[in-house]
């Protein structure tokens, strides 16, 4: 699995890497019992504070995505995918419902907005 850190979108890294191993879960890109990067490896990969990275691990073993293997590293756990699952689509929501609510401000209407949708939908 790949990091892509934006220090630009107002996004906090150690969040950034949360939602993205949450996402990885959630499409099967990461498994149940696979490892990912330590720390320092991560850490020196993504060239981030050691204490970002592990802020954003144990932010993932507290949302019960990641578990600690004694001796081995952090692993995905065997229930995270229904869980990574219904977060993405909660994140996702939440970031749909923010644009929404910028355009209906803006004054669009639901029409020109259904346009917009189908037309990115489509350039997609």
């Amino acid at each position: 699995m790949r990091f892509s850190i934006d220090t630009s979108n107002g996004v906090p890294i150690y969040e950034q890497i949360v939602r993205q191993v949450t996402f990885a879960v959630a499409e099967g890109v990461l498994v149940s019992g696979q490892m990912v990067p330590s720390v320092r490896q991560l850490s020196t990969t993504l060239a981030i504070n050691p204490n970002t990275i592990a802020r954003a691990y144990q932010q993932l073993q507290s949302d019960q995505v990641l578990e600690s293997l004694r001796g081995r590293g952090l692993v995905v756990r065997a229930d995270a995918a229904p869980r990574c699952d219904a977060a993405r689509q909660a994140i996702l929501a939440d970031r749909l419902r923010s644009v929404l609510s910028e355009a209906l401000h803006a004054g669009l209407s639901t029409e020109q907005l259904r346009e917009m949708f189908e037309q990115q939908i489509q350039n997609l």
